[in-house]
């Protein structure tokens, strides 16, 4: 299973569209980001030739982003981070056992096929049942940045000098499996994979005022 990741511009002449698409999540978004005292989703001016189109940023396979969250948790629990050739038992018993800790990770506690990330730093994902109905928690392209930078080292990564994201040949289904093939020979190529299409994407989401989405 693959998906994409968008970037869509939150700015004026999009955002205040009434036929924009994403009129409901914003909606969302905001009422949850009041309910813990925090600003609405940012927007801003439109400049034409540099803001203004939704694009795809990013695609790699389920797999891989549960990779990365396995090393990520590992880290952060203290536990030695050592490659795998598939995800088994062990990542699930982790999940279990680190339930909190997964739960305070922007980069963990996310639906995998929905949901969003927006340019506003808090600390917390935010978890609210009309959220969990629609798409799951909302991240923090500023956390998920933090994390990314964390997880880095253990993955022979440099953020000054990332590895480019794979983006996707044509739009991703759901059931459909990821391609090309990954030609990154490095023992976490899978984790490297998923790390640079969401550094990528948060990257541009918080210098750009972008809105992350998973399609």
């Amino acid at each position: 299973m693959a998906c994409d990741l968008w970037l869509v511009p939150l700015v004026d002449v999009l955002t205040h569209s009434p036929e924009n698409p994403f009129r409901d999540d914003l909606l969302r978004y905001n009422a949850a980001l009041a309910s813990h005292g925090l600003p609405e989703v940012p927007v801003y001016e439109y400049v034409p030739g540099i803001s203004g189109a939704v694009e795809p940023i990013a695609a790699f396979d389920y797999d891989s982003l549960h990779f990365l969250r396995r090393a990520y948790l590992l880290g952060v629990t203290g536990f030695e981070i050592t490659p795998v050739d598939a995800l088994g038992g062990d990542y699930e018993q982790l999940l279990e056992m680190f339930e909190s800790t997964a739960e305070q990770s922007h980069l963990v506690w996310h639906f995998d096929h929905a949901g969003a990330y927006v340019p506003i730093d808090f600390q917390l994902p935010l978890v609210v049942d009309s959220l969990l109905e629609s798409g799951g928690p909302l991240g923090s392209s500023h956390g998920l940045l933090r994390e990314l930078h964390a997880v880095a080292p253990v993955l022979g990564i440099d953020p000054i000098n990332p590895p480019a994201p794979t983006r996707p040949l044509g739009p991703t289904g759901l059931e459909q499996p990821f391609g090309p093939p990954l030609d990154d020979l490095h023992p976490y190529a899978r984790e490297r994979h998923a790390w640079a299409g969401l550094y990528a994407a948060a990257t541009r989401s918080v210098t750009q005022g972008s809105m992350i989405v998973f399609a």
